[in-house]
Parts: C-alpha cells; structure tokens; sequence
C-alpha cells in the first residue's frame, strides 16, 4: 500500500532502544532501499540477516550514546530513518555525522527525508553540535540535502559501488548549525 497524506500523518521519533519489531521493520526498509539501487554500504542481494546484524551494530552504538536512531513512521510503521553519528575524535566535539537517511520507496516524496533531516539537526543541537557533515552517491538525495539548506562541498568519481556493482561517485555535505 502507498502512503498517502489522507492515510496518515508521518510521525517521527528518536529510539533510545530498539526492539526486535522495530529491528526487522529497520532491516525492511534497509533491504528496500537496497534493492532501489542506493549505495548504502550494502551490496545485492542483501539478506534479511545481514539487515538486522547491522541494525542491531547501530542499537548498541544508540546504547553507549555513540549515535542518536530516528525513524519517521506512518499508519503501517517505520518507512524512514536516520542516523546521527556522535561520537567523533576528540578535536572535534563540535562535529556530527548525518548517516544512512533511508526512506521506504512506498513513502518516498512525502516530505519524509525533509522531516528526518530537520529532526537529526534539530538532535546535533541538542547534544551541542554546530556542524554536520555527509555523504551521497544520489542525485535525488542531492536535491533534498541543497534544499534543506545544506552545502555541497564537492564529488569524489568512483568512491563506491552500487548494489548491482556498478562503480558511483560520492558528493560530501556540510551544515553549519545556526541558532
């Protein structure tokens, strides 16, 4: 089923723990999202084991207080996520990571990646952040990031693979976080 605004209104929430439900709805939307063709570390066919070893990898970086997890949810469950990477050398405490910003192909162009982003800027402040940094192999996630407000910095040309294998170059982002 699609998600239509008629149907639900997105919701999205920061885990603090992920429960084994929340974990295979994570791995569903990382196996989407891979199968879609992102370049997301993962290659095809990408097994639903292998989705939820990761997923659980970044449950216990969420539990040490290493990351922060977002979901955005709708009527059926989780459809988007993001990361936001923490724990950083010590010469850079002002400093985060956004990673891994995937939205269900269902849900897509909804304004969930705009909502996801917005929350993992809104988390950097609260833990003190004032810079963001990230990376994409998408032209799409490319529009959504310039859009949010965020700055291109540049392309490295064949950086990773696709999931099919097919070589990609990946563009890197900045935010500077105001008040």
């Amino acid at each position: 089923m699609t998600m239509t605004a008629a149907t639900t209104t997105p919701r999205l929430r920061a885990l603090s723990t992920v429960s084994e439900a929340e974990l295979n709805a994570l791995a569903d939307v990382l196996i989407d999202c891979v199968e879609g063709g992102a370049s997301v570390s993962f290659m095809q066919p990408l097994t639903p084991e292998r989705a939820r070893a990761f997923w659980r990898h970044v449950a216990d970086g969420v539990a040490r207080g290493e990351r922060e997890l977002l979901v955005a949810e709708d009527d059926e469950g989780i459809v988007g996520t993001v990361q936001l990477v923490l724990a950083q050398p010590e010469n850079q405490p002002h400093r985060g990571e956004v990673a891994k910003m995937l939205v269900h192909r269902r849900a897509r162009r909804l304004g969930l990646g705009a909502l996801l982003m917005k929350g993992a800027e809104q988390r950097a402040r609260d833990h003190g952040k004032t810079l963001l940094v990230l990376d994409t192999s998408s032209p799409e996630a490319e529009r959504l990031y310039t859009r949010c407000g965020w700055q291109r910095v540049g392309t490295i040309p064949g950086y990773a693979l696709l999931p099919d294998g097919t070589p990609c170059g990946t563009t890197y982002f900045y935010r500077a976080l105001g008040d």
